[in-house]
């Protein structure tokens, strides 16, 4: 059977295409489509109609594909842009009525779960925990977990859209602008201080999105010969993340477009990205950085091998 799993992102719709046998499953395809559906009213939580009739388009995009690959069953999952959007009910009925999809609308705790799911089919997690940090454009997750599974999880509205719409920082960044993102940022994650008191762990798993373009700029540099579209994990060193930080923070958006192996897409929010990844592994003495290629998409396609959606 293929299943096609649509990813209804803050600032990406993603897909996969895969094709189920018995318990397992082969990736046959993948795609994005820059969607930015919380742009311009997600700290209003609203989705504006320019931000519908992108996602819209998003949506046939991807359906083409899916009828190229013949696809048995479509799955949407819709998450934080959609899932605390006063009109989100709004736009998972237009979706219904113009393409005749069915939108999922996941809460935070269901998004974290996935991810981990997705997650645990690359990196060999062990008896140490590890923490992983999924950045999206409406929320982030956080997942501390060992090879017992869960110990805890959350999905706080600290996504980079919404970070990018509150702060509306300059370009360059300035150091004022840096800290005031800092100290909100560290405002907002008691929970997270909370949990990593209870769970110490010094290993931070970065999953999906401005992970994969933060490894990919990187091996740019160190690895060029490694094909980043072959490799579902990356190791990177703490030095490489500085670096690369340092960088994003001196550049403006016309210096960063011109960046090797940086995604388009991503030009405007990866500066905030990075000072978030930056931020935790400060806070919390991260001893160890690994980028993972697997996420939400691949968590659902378990799940459903599993009978558990």
């Amino acid at each position: 059977m293929r299943i096609a799993i649509i990813d209804l992102g803050t600032n990406t719709f993603n897909l996969l295409i895969a094709e189920q046998k018995d318990d397992s499953y082969t990736i046959l395809t993948e795609n994005k489509y820059p969607a930015k559906l919380g742009k311009g009213g997600i700290n209003d939580k609203r989705i504006l109609p320019e931000a519908m009739e992108r996602g819209i388009k998003a949506l046939e995009t991807h359906l083409t594909t899916i009828k190229q690959y013949n696809a048995d069953k479509v799955i949407c999952m819709a998450t934080a842009a959609i899932r605390s959007a006063k009109n989100g009910q709004e736009f998972v009925e237009k979706v219904k009525h113009e393409l005749e999809l069915d939108i999922n609308v996941i809460d935070g705790q269901k998004e974290a779960e996935l991810i981990f799911d997705g997650v645990k089919q690359v990196i060999p997690i062990g008896n140490e925990r590890v923490i992983i940090l999924d950045i999206g454009g409406g929320s982030n997750e956080f997942i501390i977990a060992n090879k017992d599974g869960v110990l805890w999880k959350h999905s706080f509205d600290l996504g980079i859209a919404r970070l990018l719409d509150r702060f509306q920082p300059s370009d360059p960044i300035t150091d004022e602008e840096i800290k005031e993102v800092e100290e909100y940022i560290k405002s907002e994650l008691t929970l997270l201080y909370k949990a990593i008191e209870r769970y110490p762990t010094k290993t931070l798993i970065g999953s999906s999105g401005s992970f994969d373009t933060i490894s990919g700029m990187i091996a740019a540099e160190h690895h060029p010969h490694l094909d980043m579209k072959k490799v579902m994990s990356y190791f990177i060193p703490l030095s490489y993340a500085e670096k690369m930080h340092k960088l994003f923070l001196k550049s403006n958006a016309k210096q960063r477009k011109e960046m090797k192996r940086m995604d388009l897409h991503r030009v405007e929010m990866i500066v905030l990205a990075s000072i978030f990844i930056n931020f935790i592994v400060k806070e919390f003495d991260i001893k160890e950085i690994w980028q993972c290629a697997f996420a939400l998409k691949e968590g659902t396609i378990l799940q459903i091998i599993k009978n558990q959606l």
